[in-house]
């Protein structure tokens, strides 16, 4: 494959470098990825709540806080320099062309530092106002999502299983904060989210698969047969394993209150998932999205409440 130019290049009229209204702050908002955050506090939050032995009695409010925090700061920073090391790519994808840096109307070098002072504060936060093993997994995280999953999507499709392994560690953090220490639930939490990115991520990369090779992205294989075979094999297979998987977590406390929620949401994920893989259509693939940002949060809303 040909080495692309750096060099930001230009984009055709339709695709405006200002977005009317924005301003500073909003543009830097928007380089910590608010949508994706959100998903990240509240698996965050549930894995600390779910490690307590108790519920909402003597809960500890301010070590919540400072965990959610911490965490936000780290997710914010990576989010920011992810951007900044695409910055040339994201301005050849039409998704994404209006981001701030890609548009230009932030400077490479604020954004390098906006990120790394937030990455850099969040985990020395989390260490100081939590615990170092929280720490430590915010930092495992930030690398291994930067260095491993961000050059590998314009190496092989194989980059969403790498990425999959720091993007499941939100709750894995909110565990540790609580109670210091990792256990088999903990890792349940972990298995859960790490399964539900794939088809999450297989409908995304079907909805902008012409945007991703436009700016040589290898989310999916090249070939038509190839592709099929694993947006099957990446929507399917995590899903048949995710919603028994989904069940375990009965240990909360009301288990009949937490199986019966678990079970709706599954049913209704695999039905979008297996609609996606028959037609491969973007229609489908837009359901199937919208299908997995209701299912995580609300199985893991779910999760807290049943435990009381």
């Amino acid at each position: 494959m040909a080495t692309r130019s750096l060099a930001t290049p230009a984009l055709p009229a339709a695709w405006p470098t200002r977005v009317a209204g924005s301003t500073v702050f909003s543009d830097y908002w928007a380089l910590t990825k608010p949508e994706v955050n959100f998903l990240i506090l509240i698996t965050t939050f549930a894995g600390f709540y779910l490690a307590r032995p108790v519920g909402w009695r003597d809960f500890p409010l301010w070590l919540s806080i400072h965990a959610l925090l911490g965490t936000l700061l780290v997710a914010s920073g990576t989010g920011t320099l992810n951007q900044y090391l695409e910055r040339s790519f994201d301005a050849q994808m039409r998704r994404t062309a209006r981001r701030p840096l890609a548009a230009g109307r932030l400077k490479p070098a604020a954004v390098l530092w906006f990120g790394l002072a937030s990455s850099l504060g969040g985990s020395v936060y989390l260490a100081l106002a939590v615990n170092l093993l929280a720490s430590l997994l915010a930092m495992a995280t930030l690398l291994s999502y930067l260095f491993l999953y961000t050059p590998l999507k314009r190496k092989t499709p194989l980059c969403t299983l790498v990425g999959a392994f720091p993007g499941a560690m939100p709750p894995l953090i909110g565990w540790a904060a609580a109670s210091g220490k990792l256990n088999l639930q903990a890792w349940t939490l972990y298995a859960i989210v790490f399964l539900w990115q794939f088809p999450h991520f297989m409908a995304i990369a079907w909805m902008y698969r012409e945007d991703y090779a436009r700016a040589g992205y290898l989310v999916l294989p090249l070939g038509p047969y190839g592709r099929a075979r694993l947006v099957h094999l990446q929507t399917m297979l995590p899903l048949l394993a995710l919603v028994p998987l989904s069940f375990v977590p009965a240990w909360t406390g009301e288990a009949k209150f937490y199986l019966i929620g678990a079970l709706l949401l599954g049913a209704g994920f695999l039905c979008y998932a297996a609609q996606f893989v028959v037609r491969r259509s973007n229609s489908a693939a837009r359901r199937l999205l919208a299908a997995s940002i209701i299912y995580l949060p609300t199985l893991f809303v779910i999760m807290v409440l049943a435990r009381g």
